[in-house]
């Protein structure tokens, strides 16, 4: 008989188990799952949207207060022998009641719960409540019972398996939720049901895609079972013996093609179904090898080594039930177009929905999965120790299909921290997490997947024999540019791996516009709340240092040269990095994306908008780039075919006269770095505030100055802007700017004048004479001239001219 699936999204609803500051009504308010309640107040018009000015401060109350979902269900016998509540995710200490009686309790976020309910169904209406106690309630308790752990910040996030960010962090903001975040079902079933299938998708000795498959079942009898599995035109029959819930089979694919990231081949994937019985379960899949040489910390993709160019991913809405499978489409749709070919799934938050995995899969985005720890110092005793496992256990078997997983990573910062942030002292010899990262949760890796490899955390130096952040071995993290230092000292060391890094920038005029409500000013009391980071505003105006001039009390101008200053010190330390391989085999930057709109280290920002740094990731991110340091041009070919050409080097002066012109033939290697000295002509200039240099082979072309912006001796800036409506198709413009001196980094900036407005380009240095295309598109604009003015249209030029 075939299993029966009833989804129990409808007829919910929310109320509050003691006093609250709002007016809730007799009955509670109209709930939706998945969920939470926040979302659900907020529908409800009894809160505001906690992303907007200060409003978060005035919500606190809600993450310390015990909530009831309720819904009621009718059922009608079937003939089934079973019948289990599916939870796939609650969020977070819950005690679920069928009819009144508990059936179970749950204290994790990143598990599912199933719960045999057979015995206390009713014909007719059944009513279902899930009780969540205050996350605060659990947290505080348990820290008060086994004593307090060091941590970043002063919230009890260790002490509950729940998304630590939800407390808040140096860019989010601290909204502790409880919902039914996952779908919940009612499942009704006879016989052997399929429990779960781990697909373990790899290549042999001789590098032949196999398929290794284990199957556990859920059953009463003891009799053998036969099953089978099918995928690419191959078929493996299998036994699970009498007595046994679980059985493996191993086949080969010799007919499949191999996946690939994107930056290094084609993404082929294969349908997979396992049957037991009348059962099937079915999924899908890719075969490749992945390969983590320790010592170097370099991923091997069927035997091909990849440089990463990659960055950290954070929860992509505190309220991750909102989140689509199109919105987490369209953000990693942005890290492909910007050259990226890992994500970093950061330790603070979640292991992803299915969605994330698969679209990772599709668009050939390798995938560094860390397990959920971060920042601070996790007990182990119990109950928090069989939830690690079980949670791990279960999602190591759940992404186990996926060809775009190639690493499972213990914890984010906290091996560091225990080295380094004075915890050792302040912990004594309680417990602080050591045993997950080098004890569980490597066992559970070797055991349910053996091939991905397991790194204990981030940073780390691959031994506890040498500090975790030590260059030379592992990954490091770089966080003393942004907090201390210039981000020329990015220059100041070569590492194996930077699994973290990053600058500060504001969020896009048009979301901050949204978020924060008054004029506009660097110095607003909202735009502060919007910034999360400690001194985080003054940072920003110190870490433009002698790039940039101070902004001053101008908005328009702080909001410019600050997102343009987040650009240029990111990409100035990927061009370092990248120059260095393959020594240094990857570069993680933080971030890609936010969570609600704010000041932080995202490419793009909280509403979904490129910012600056969206561009010149693409720039520096390519295949082929052009780096110049040290004296010499560095050609970075990341591309599968040799780059050869006539490597031409201009010193120009900044009025664009050629003052000096070399050429050398130059050939780089597939997948290689080489190194030209810069001839003496081109090495130094007569005046270097004066003068710059361009590089150019084949269509790379690279802009250097020979010294900072705030030295240089830029002319006014003039030019001639055209601006044309796009014929037929979407509405949109073409803005063609002809230079007639210099101008540094131009860029236009359509969400001033639309929200929906975007622009293909940014950050474009013309010499006198050269024109530059800019494309907007999304929006028709009432005045399309504007696109040709301040402040849309920005250069350097205009805050620095002499």
């Amino acid at each position: 008989m075939t299993l029966r699936h009833l989804p129990l999204h409808e007829g919910w609803t929310l109320g509050a188990d003691s006093a609250v500051p709002v007016g809730l009504p007799t009955g509670g308010v109209p709930a939706t799952v998945p969920g939470c309640v926040h979302t659900d107040l907020l529908a409800a018009g009894l809160i505001d949207d906690p992303y907007l000015d200060d409003n978060e401060d005035r919500l606190t109350w809600i993450g310390r207060t015990d909530w009831t979902y309720r819904t009621t269900f009718d059922w009608t016998p079937d003939g089934h022998d079973h019948a289990d509540l599916c939870f796939d995710g609650l969020d977070t200490v819950a005690a679920v009641l069928l009819n009144g009686i508990e059936v179970g309790r749950t204290a994790n976020q990143h598990r599912s719960y199933r719960f045999p309910v057979r015995a206390l169904l009713a014909e007719g209406a059944n009513t279902l409540d899930v009780r969540f106690t205050a996350p605060y309630t659990y947290a505080e308790e348990l820290r008060d019972r086994l004593g307090d752990r060091p941590g970043a910040y002063a919230e009890p996030y260790a002490f509950i398996r729940k998304m630590a960010c939800n407390f808040g962090w140096d860019w989010g903001p601290t909204l502790v939720t409880s919902g039914i975040w996952r779908p919940v079902a009612l499942e009704t079933w006879s016989g052997p049901r399929i429990a779960s299938v781990t697909l373990l998708p790899d290549l042999d000795e001789a590098g032949v895609p196999r398929l290794t498959v284990t199957l556990d079942v859920d059953r009463s009898g003891q009799e053998a079972l036969e099953a089978v599995v099918e995928v690419a035109g191959e078929r493996a029959p299998f036994t699970v013996l009498a007595g046994e819930d679980r059985a493996t089979a191993t086949l080969a694919v010799p007919g499949a093609e191999l996946w690939w990231p994107h930056s290094h081949g084609e993404q082929r994937l294969y349908d997979v179904t396992v049957r037991l019985g009348a059962r099937a379960w079915q999924g899908r899949t890719g075969f490749r090898g992945v390969v983590l040489e320790r010592e170097a910390f370099r991923f091997v993709v069927n035997g091909e080594p990849v440089f990463v160019r990659g960055v950290n991913w954070i929860p992509e809405d505190c309220f991750p039930a909102r989140v689509t499978r199109q919105r987490i489409s369209d953000r990693l749709d942005q890290a492909v177009a910007a050259g990226v070919n890992l994500i970093r799934i950061w330790g603070g938050g979640l292991y992803e929905s299915d969605d994330f995995y698969e679209l990772a899969d599709e668009k050939g985005l390798l995938v560094w999965q860390d397990f959920p720890f971060a920042c601070a110092a996790y007990p182990q005793e119990q109950p928090l120790w069989d939830e690690v496992a079980a949670e791990a256990r279960e999602n190591v078997i759940r992404l186990s299909p996926h060809p775009a997983l190639v690493l499972w990573c213990g914890n984010n910062e906290n091996l560091e921290g225990h080295a380094d942030w004075g915890w050792q002292k302040e912990l004594g010899d309680r417990t602080w997490g050591h045993g997950y990262y080098h004890e569980l949760l490597p066992a559970i890796v070797a055991g349910t997947d053996p091939t991905r490899p397991y790194w204990p955390g981030s940073p780390y130096s691959g031994t506890e024999d040498i500090h975790p952040q030590d260059p030379a071995h592992g990954t490091i993290h770089i966080w003393d540019v942004w907090n201390r230092a210039d981000y020329r000292a990015y220059a100041d060391r070569v590492p194996r791996f930077v699994a973290e890094f990053g600058f500060q920038g504001p969020p896009a005029y048009a979301t901050l516009r949204r978020a924060i409500s008054g004029p506009p000013a660097p110095d607003a009391p909202l735009l502060a709340h919007h910034q999360k980071a400690e001194d985080g505003n003054a940072k920003l105006l110190r870490g433009l240092g002698d790039h940039l001039p101070q902004p001053g009390a101008d908005f328009d101008d702080w909001h410019w040269l600050t997102q343009l200053n987040q650009a240029r010190a990111v990409a100035f330390g990927i061009r370092h990095f990248r120059s260095h391989t393959p020594y240094c085999m990857g570069t993680i930057v933080w971030q890609l994306n936010d969570c609600w709109p704010v000041v932080s280290w995202s490419a793009v920002d909280g509403d979904g908008r490129r910012k600056p740094l969206w561009y010149a990731l693409r720039a520096v991110y390519a295949d082929r780039l052009i780096a110049v340091r040290d004296g010499a041009v560095h050609l970075v070919n990341d591309a599968p075919t040799p780059w050869a050409g006539t490597l031409r080097l201009t010193r120009h002066g900044l009025d664009g006269a050629v003052l000096a012109e070399e050429e050398v033939v130059v050939s780089t290697a597939a997948r290689a770095v080489s190194r030209v000295p810069l001839p003496p002509s081109v090495a130094e200039p007569a005046d270097r505030t004066r003068e710059l240099l361009v590089a150019r082979l084949g269509g790379t072309r690279a802009v250097e100055f020979y010294e900072e912006d705030t030295r240089l001796a830029l002319p006014q800036a003039r030019y001639d802007v055209t601006v044309t409506e796009n014929g037929g198709g979407a509405p949109g413009y073409r803005v063609e700017v002809t230079a007639r001196t210099l101008l540094r980094d131009l860029a236009l900036f359509p969400d001033r004048l639309d929200p929906a407005a975007e622009v293909d380009e940014m950050l474009v240095t013309l010499l006198p004479g050269e024109s530059a295309v800019f494309m907007i598109t999304g929006a028709v604009l009432a005045d399309p001239e504007a696109l040709g003015a301040h402040p849309v249209l920005r250069c350097v030029n205009e805050g620095l001219a002499r």
